[in-house]
This record gives structure tokens, C-alpha cells and sequence, in this order.
């Protein structure tokens, strides 16, 4: 199934608009694979960058987590994960970045 810019938008605002912003995992993995992030994170283990499961293991119990790694999706680093370079994703909005971090930060240990 594939989705359009406008399925992905509309549900990112009724996700971020609901009061618990219970996400549906579904659209943050496909807004993953529409912006090139499975081109360097696999789902667990590392690629060209760690494995989402592995983030998720790092930060699982840093309440400051999802806010960070909003910011380091949209604003890229280096350094956190060895020479790696994380480039940044300023295409995304605050909202797509937030979504893509708690989608990250609940994936199963590895």
C-alpha cells in the first residue's frame, strides 16, 4: 500500500491532535521509508547508521529522549554513534520529526 503526502499529513494531525497521541506506527514507517531513513537505519541492527531497535535500547529510559532525537533527525549530528554521520532532514516538520522518534524509541529490544 502506498501513501499520499495528503494520507500522511492528515494523519499526523489527527495522531498529534488526539489527546494520548497514540501513534499508528504503519504511517510513521512509511513516513521512514518516504524519506530515505531505511537507507541507513534497519530496523535493528546498524546499516550505515544503528539500528532503530537500538536507539530505541539506548534511550529507553531517558524521559528527554523524544525531544533529542527529534532535534537530531531534523538537525543531523555526528559523533553519537561512532564516525557515522547523521545528515540532517530539514525537509521534515517538527511534527514528522517528533512522530519518527517516538516511532524509533518503541521499537523491540534487538
Amino acid at each position: 500500500m502506498r501513501l499520499t503526502t495528503v494520507q500522511i499529513l492528515a494523519g499526523l494531525l489527527l495522531l498529534l491532535s488526539g489527546p494520548a497521541s497514540a501513534q499508528d506506527p504503519a504511517l510513521a514507517q512509511a513516513l521512514a521509508r518516504k524519506n530515505g531513513c531505511m537507507a541507513c537505519h534497519g530496523m535493528v541492527h546498524k546499516q550505515v547508521g544503528p539500528g532503530f531497535a537500538q536507539v530505541a535500547e539506548r534511550y529507553r529510559d531517558d524521559p528527554t529522549a523524544p525531544g533529542r532525537l527529534a532535534g537530531r533527525i531534523r538537525d543531523g549530528s555526528v559523533g553519537t554513534w561512532g564516525r557515522v554521520i547523521m545528515p540532517r532532514q530539514s525537509q521534515l516538520s517538527e511534527a514528522q520529526a517528533k512522530l519518527l522518534a517516538q516511532w524509533v524509541l518503541v521499537q523491540p529490544p534487538p
